[in-house]
């Protein structure tokens, strides 16, 4: 039998302030899977979400949790109060914009002239 401590309960804030959860998460879960889910989970009105879990950066105590750790690992003793929800916070990475090589030089040949 899984004791309180064994599964943790977290809802995950967007920068809009809107959360996802809370959901209850056993510790030995992955922050990886977090992600997985925060992905699934992202409500569809809201523009800009996640294409993958490499697009999504959880925070929680401050700190920038890794893919590879477990919820247990990552607990702050702390922040986390016993039976109580984690809020973690969710920063989506915007997609790279492709640079035109062409304008780029154009302003690298105009910058060579100025001086």
């Amino acid at each position: 039998m899984a004791s309180v401590q064994d599964q943790l309960e977290i809802k995950f804030r967007l920068t809009d302030g809107s959360d996802i959860g809370p959901k209850t998460f056993p510790a030995a879960t992955s922050v990886a899977t977090l992600k997985e889910s925060v992905v699934a989970q992202w409500p569809k009105e809201k523009e800009n979400g996640p294409r993958t879990v490499k697009d999504v950066k959880l925070i929680s105590a401050g700190k920038i949790l890794e893919n590879n750790k477990t919820l247990g690992e990552c607990q702050s003793p702390l922040c986390d109060i016993p039976g109580g929800v984690t809020t973690m916070h969710v920063v989506v990475q915007p997609p790279p914009v492709e640079k035109d090589e062409r304008v780029t030089e154009l302003v690298y040949k105009m910058k060579l002239k100025t001086f």
